[in-house]
């Protein structure tokens, strides 16, 4: 049997509102649906914004609240403990467990955990330090390019070289970095651009509504494609108003497995 072409990676991203019942819930719900990876976030809000910095406009959006980004943040969290014990769900569900760490302590305290992979959130592409240590790791590596420019991609790819992770290695999403990201702002010939212009594998971090635009990304050469999942759209919090309820992923799951016999 061939091995399946697309990777898809159910985001549950911060979906969990810092419940672990919740998160529980969402790697159930990634299984149910057929995805290959489940996806958390981890990182410590003191060491990702200042308590001073505000929230980002569609954060306000989504969760219809004036607090801060760091007190949003901070409940947002997901302990290493906590990681220890989904992780361990993953391994007994039969799906691969990944967290994006947003900082250097939070990614190894993930490796320790037994990550068969690193994702590179957008945000940290311009990160040369981070960059330097993910790189030395030698792990099959995801990068991120929401907010970026071409140069800073081709910087933040050669560092990673440099630190010594090979090409093979590392997969290049495109991302539009909008919660949710309009169709008009989408861009996905994006994607045939990096690949050739990179000569990497490409992906794409879907942040908008629907399946079509992960259906037109697989076809221009995506293979792995990341797409956010909610228990409900009406929950508080910045992304659930981007994500995909359950039934919906079960949908977009097959639609892609379909999409994938279809291209031949």
């Amino acid at each position: 049997e061939a091995a399946l072409e697309v990777t898809i990676i159910a985001e549950a991203g911060v979906n969990h509102n810092g419940d672990i019942g919740i998160a529980s819930d969402l790697i159930d719900l990634a299984v149910k649906a057929g995805a290959n990876v489940i996806k958390f976030q981890s990182f410590k809000a003191e060491s990702l914004v200042t308590p001073a910095v505000e929230m980002a406009k569609y954060q306000v959006q989504n969760t219809g609240s004036n607090e801060t980004q760091y007190q949003m943040l901070k409940k947002l969290e997901m302990p290493i403990e906590n990681m220890r014990i989904l992780k361990k769900q993953c391994v007994d569900k039969k799906i691969e467990f990944l967290s994006t760490a947003f900082d250097i302590t939070s990614l190894d305290e993930l490796i320790s955990l037994g990550l068969k992979r690193i994702k590179i959130p957008s945000g940290e592409i311009t990160n040369k330090l981070y960059l330097e240590h993910v790189g030395s790791l030698k792990l099959p590596t995801i990068l991120s390019t929401g907010m970026s420019t071409m140069d800073e991609i081709s910087e933040a790819i050669d560092i990673l070289h440099q630190s010594g992770l090979s090409s093979d290695k590392l997969t290049v999403l495109h991302c539009t970095s909008n919660y949710p990201a309009l169709p008009s702002e989408l861009n996905l010939r994006a994607i045939t651009t990096i690949r050739e212009r990179f000569k990497v594998n490409v992906g794409y971090s879907d942040h908008s509504v629907g399946s079509t635009a992960a259906l037109g990304a697989i076809a221009l050469g995506a293979k792995i494609i990341e797409k956010h999942i909610t228990l409900s759209n009406k929950m508080i919090g910045p992304d659930h108003a981007a994500s995909m309820e359950p039934n919906d992923f079960i949908d977009f799951v097959n639609s892609i497995r379909k999409l994938e016999m279809q291209l031949g």
